[in-house]
């Protein structure tokens, strides 16, 4: 199944809505019209954007992206030794690779306040982060010989294209990766790499442990690439040779509307070029499309299918049984957001929170407070044995939901009141 995302032109059509509340232009008139005399808010706010594309967005991506390459080249390494000689594998090189593939995924769910860009516009966050798994077409994959063929060659960027071009997205990402790294929430073990496939979907299908490796390897190295992609959208200062990769790939990293990166447009907010006309339209985005968005799909969908009874089978990272640490990320992608910093446990003076406590402090509190009890709720329901995958209908699931409904109330608030900023 495939996510749904607001669209960020709806958010920026609602920030629109605040342009006329600029305290309008100035003395000059020359070069590219009236220069915008900005009130102290409008200043502060500005502020707070540039805190959190410098500190939140452009550490997470960058941490993602240098995650994922690493990712690929631990996946890269396990299928040359197994190919060589498959005695030669031990416990200790699969868990070396599991621990690589959590920390990416970490990194990952913690981006997911900001899928709002590039994640969107290029259909990046369906192509690496779709489930459930399509397991039969997986199975069906992985067992014809032809297909299988044009994705275990020599040449692993051949390899690439094809899984990233000619697989459905299905197939590809995380939840690939995962099935083939997990099994009933443990590190796959050596002995069932090494034996043909066992999972009842391949019943009556030969799949061996060097064949799944092929795929993990061509899903490994397109999702680094898709994640260096939204790096490089964002951040036109990535590191170069993750900026050649995306331009040998030809993948696209400027949104139609715009001439500049993501992370130069929102920071150039009120300037010429930018899509942004307000610093209000930054922080409505920041507040709305992004942490509001994420905060909706936790509870809504990726708790309410399963819980609700709508679809059991809706279950993100079913394999590794690490639905409620993603859960977890994607509200702390929340609180990075609104804090202004990876891994920050307290609110940047110049950040979104900052900006709320000073001029609302009342609401401010609120949103922090039901933060903290949503992220608590979630925790307490990774005490449960099994993951999610095996307590959908418990009542601490229930719990967790309210507790982030909650959360997305607040965060509608917290849009309609910057965009009444003035």
């Amino acid at each position: 199944m495939k996510k749904n995302f607001l669209k960020l032109p709806l958010f920026l059509a609602l920030g629109a809505m605040v342009t006329f509340g600029l305290s309008s232009c100035s003395d000059s008139d020359d070069n590219n019209g009236a220069e915008t005399r900005l009130t102290a808010n409008e200043l502060a706010m500005g502020k707070a954007t540039e805190q959190y594309v410098n500190n939140t967005v452009y550490t997470i991506y960058g941490k993602l992206a240098a995650s994922t390459g690493t990712l690929f080249e631990d996946v890269q390494a396990l299928r040359d030794k197994f190919v060589k000689d498959p005695s030669s594998v031990s416990q200790s090189d699969i868990d070396k690779v599991c621990e690589q593939f959590k920390d990416a995924r970490k990194l990952y769910e913690c981006s997911e306040a900001f899928l709002f860009g590039a994640a969107t516009d290029f259909g990046i966050d369906p192509h690496i982060d779709t489930w459930p798994l399509d397991l039969d077409g997986l199975a069906t994959a992985l067992s014809n010989k032809s297909q299988l063929a044009k994705f275990s060659t020599d040449d692993d960027d051949a390899n690439i294209a094809y899984a990233a071009g000619k697989m459905g997205q299905e197939l590809l990402g995380f939840h690939g990766l995962e099935f083939v790294l997990f099994r009933n929430g443990a590190n796959r073990t050596v002995e069932s790499l090494k034996a043909n496939e066992s999972d009842e979907a391949f019943k009556n299908i030969t799949v061996t442990g060097k064949e799944e490796l092929y795929y993990a390897v061509a899903v490994a190295g397109d999702l680094r690439d898709r994640c260096w992609q939204m790096e490089v959208a964002w951040n036109d200062k990535a590191p170069q040779a993750h900026i050649d990769r995306v331009e040998e790939l030809e993948l696209s990293t400027v949104a139609s509307n715009s001439s500049m990166s993501y992370g130069d447009n929102m920071l150039s907010a009120t300037q010429l070029g930018s899509t942004y006309k307000t610093w209000q339209q930054t922080m409505v985005a920041i507040c709305s499309a992004g942490c509001e968005n994420i905060a909706k799909e936790v509870a809504n969908t990726k708790i309410g299918n399963p819980y609700s009874g709508q679809d059991a089978n809706y279950i993100e990272s079913p394999y590794s049984q690490r639905s409620f640490i993603d859960f977890e990320d994607n509200l702390l992608s929340i609180q990075y957001s609104l804090y202004g910093g990876y891994e920050l446990t307290a609110p940047h003076a110049n950040s979104v929170m900052g900006y709320m406590q000073n001029h609302d402090a009342e609401q401010a509190a609120k949103l922090d407070n039901d933060l903290k009890a949503a992220i608590a709720a979630i925790k307490e329901c990774q005490k449960l044995n099994g993951g999610f995958v095996n307590n959908i209908s418990n009542p601490l699931v229930g719990t967790a939901q309210k507790a982030v409904q909650a959360l997305d109330n607040d965060l509608v608030k917290a849009g309609e009141w910057f965009a009444n900023q003035k």
